[in-house]
């Protein structure tokens, strides 16, 4: 975004950080101009409401945090003369609607009818550490919401489990809670329409047919005890030749022109390698034919559907896609992959749509009745939620993790630079279906529950920002949080955790501040293989031009053409990605958004609204059901969608500045990479 300076906040004139030569500050020395109030804070109207001159900006972005600025679209503005005085002292949808044949839906004032809404887009978000479950009404204003944090099991190091029977335990309790907060709103559960389903991706999952009981627990994803698996699948691999539309092709590279995926402890398949030799459980219900195979998204919608009685044995491709069992290229299981892996077809779930009805709720579920509509992985739930509905937008999601993603449109582009390429969405069932390549980073939000919980030099990760904005860099510190491996671009699962510059002048600010960097860093080493993967695919023989910067129509009154909100983050094909969406939990961190835009030299959008998982499942399910005209194959359906405010964050250091830190960071990576076996350890 480009502020005219006489528009700029006053901070935009100081002086850059100190030149690398210079020595840091102590803790308690930073310069104002470096604290975390870079962000610029852009309120945006809903486009039809929208005036010339309502966008206003404030230099700190905790101003936008404050309770006047969370729901009213019309900040700063007044309503027409005669609607006022319809209102003043009236709780009623003004007569003017029913003259028109309008309902509150399809009004473009929201003041004027939020309180009148009747229909209402319920979300599931199941986790790697919580659930939630959030009601949103058409603005994707959140109406309800409730999260709990569930147990995480680690029986032994490196592994990583769930209870299966944790998640609808969890899951009911947010749903109980939120329609609580609903009712006492003044709504009934039947003016909730549909619900949607995000989950965590590659958690795997087996179960009885005839019990519908778990016969393991849920290996989660960040598990790594299947490493010798994969060892022996990679050389495995080496002995088969795997028929790929390049050809046939020996070996992992075959797999990965099938399914877009590395051998890796990361994904399903490997997963189920290790429970079928090592739990008999599995051996028994595979010969008595009633083993179920399925990631967490079919776990949930098999038992909300009835279980053992009749409950729908799905997934969706952007699940299905992270199994090493995808043919992306056929967009169904591969038979091929079933016989390496040696996992039963019969025992997989039927592939659907990201946006149909597929089921409701079993009877007596406090639900009961209503549809599932939505059903998507948790990232590219995040990508749809985020907008990035158009060929060139990007997003990256700060979770436990942090996962970035590219749309690629209906194009499947290769990697080269240790990127996967996976399945976007399909937004029907007759939709196309859309691609991303995606940069998994394993350690994200999670290297600051770590100074919490192992350093103790926290006691809350919000602590994290303020220590790392009280000095002015990290006094040479880099930390690569390589807690289980590195992932991409590098896929070291031999790489390990490390701190590296240390001396006697580095404290605890200086650790916080690294540990937030290095999120950065891997953000700044997944985007440039990004850059590189698509300017290959641009240059390359069969690709073909897809412009998507195009003007679009609003759903305005006055029919005044504006740019497609969705399209002007993306990047023109084989350019650099110029502004970057975010989501998530760290996000909310001022500190951290500075550092990512002064790491990646781009611009940070991240809207006040940053609940993009359960908002993106929400909108396929409301999309299903064809509610308030949403339409997720035209962007331009969503122009009101989440609209109130965007903080834009814009880099504050020199292009030079930003080479040399980053530079830095490449020779740490290099020292932590294949530790565990250099080291004598491993």
């Amino acid at each position: 975004m480009s502020l005219p300076p006489s528009r700029r906040p006053s901070f935009a004139g100081t002086p850059l950080a100190q030149p690398p030569s210079m020595p840091s500050s102590r803790p308690g020395s930073a310069a104002p101009s470096r604290r975390g109030s870079f962000a610029l804070s852009v309120t945006e109207e809903s486009p039809e409401n929208s005036r010339p001159g309502s966008t206003t900006l404030s230099r700190r972005s905790s101003f936008a945090a404050s309770p006047l600025f969370r729901r009213s679209s019309t900040a700063g503005q007044i309503p027409p003369e005669g609607l006022r005085r319809k209102l003043e002292g009236l709780n009623k949808v003004p007569p003017s609607l029913g003259e028109v044949g309008q309902r509150p839906s399809s009004f473009p004032d929201r003041d004027a009818v939020q309180n009148q809404e009747t229909e209402f887009v319920g979300a599931i978000d199941c986790g790697t550490t919580s659930c939630r479950f959030y009601i949103f009404d058409q603005w994707a204003d959140i109406v309800a919401n409730f999260q709990i944090e569930f147990e995480q099991l680690h029986p032994e190091p490196g592994w990583h489990e769930h209870d299966p029977s944790t998640y609808c335990r969890e899951i009911d309790r947010c749903i109980d809670e939120g329609i609580k907060q609903f009712k006492e709103k003044g709504h009934q559960i039947h003016e909730l329409k549909c619900v949607g389903i995000a989950t965590q991706r590659e958690t795997t999952l087996l179960w009885d047919k005839e019990t519908g009981e778990a016969l393991y627990n849920a290996i989660a994803w960040p598990d790594a005890r299947n490493a010798a698996n994969v060892r022996e699948l990679r050389a495995a691999a080496e002995t088969r030749t795997f028929h790929t539309p390049e050809g046939e092709i020996v070996g992992e590279e075959g797999i990965r022109r099938l399914t877009g995926l590395p051998l890796s402890t990361y994904f399903s398949a490997t997963k189920w390698d290790w429970m079928k030799d090592n739990v008999p459980e599995v051996k028994d219900a595979m010969d008595r034919q009633a083993l179920m195979f399925g990631t967490v998204d079919t776990w949930l919608v098999y038992q909300y559907t009835g279980g053992k009685d009749g409950g729908k044995h799905i997934t969706d491709g952007t699940n299905a896609c992270r199994t090493l069992l995808f043919n992306l290229h056929k967009q169904d299981w591969c038979d091929e992959l079933c016989d390496f892996f040696d996992v039963p077809k019969w025992c997989l779930p039927r592939i659907v749509s990201n946006s149909e009805v597929y089921g409701v709720f079993k009877k007596g579920h406090l639900l009961e009745g209503i549809p599932i509509a939505g059903l998507i992985g948790d990232q590219q739930a995040a990508l749809v939620g985020n907008k990035c509905l158009t060929k060139g937008d990007a997003k990256n999601t700060y979770g436990t993790g942090c996962f970035m993603l590219y749309n690629t449109g209906t194009d499947i582009v290769k990697s080269t630079h240790g990127l996967v390429t996976t399945v976007g969405y399909k937004m029907g069932p007759q939709s196309p279906m859309h691609y991303a390549l995606e940069g998994s980073i394993a350690v994200g939000g999670s290297s600051v529950t770590w100074l919490r919980d192992n350093l103790n030099i926290i006691e809350h990760p919000r602590e994290a920002g303020k220590l790392a904005e009280m000095v002015e860099d990290t006094g040479g510190v880099y930390f690569v949080t390589g807690f289980s491996g590195l992932f991409a671009p590098y896929w070291d699962m031999r790489a390990t955790g490390m701190m590296i510059g240390l001396s006697t002048y580095t404290t605890k600010h200086h650790i916080a501040r690294a540990t937030l960097e290095a999120t950065c860093f891997q953000t700044r080493a997944i985007l440039d293989a990004m850059t590189k993967d698509v300017q290959l695919a641009a240059d390359g023989p069969h690709h073909h031009h897809h412009p998507h910067h195009q003007p679009v129509v609003s759903d305005r009154k006055d029919g005044e053409v504006e740019e497609d909100v969705a399209s002007d983050s993306g990047s023109e094909d084989g350019e650099a990605i110029r502004v970057m969406q975010v989501d998530g939990g760290m996000t909310g961190s001022d500190v951290t958004m500075q550092l990512q835009a002064d790491i990646l030299g781009i611009d940070i959008r991240r809207p006040a609204m940053r609940e993009s998982t359960v908002l993106g499942a929400a909108l396929l399910a409301g999309a299903a059901l064809k509610l308030f005209n949403w339409n997720l194959d035209k962007p331009k359906s969503l122009a009101k969608v989440n609209r109130l405010r965007v903080d834009t964050f814009q880099s504050q250091i020199s292009d030079e500045e930003r080479e040399w830190k980053y530079a830095g960071w490449v020779r740490a990576v290099d020292r932590a990479r294949g530790w565990q076996t250099n080291s004598g350890h491993g």
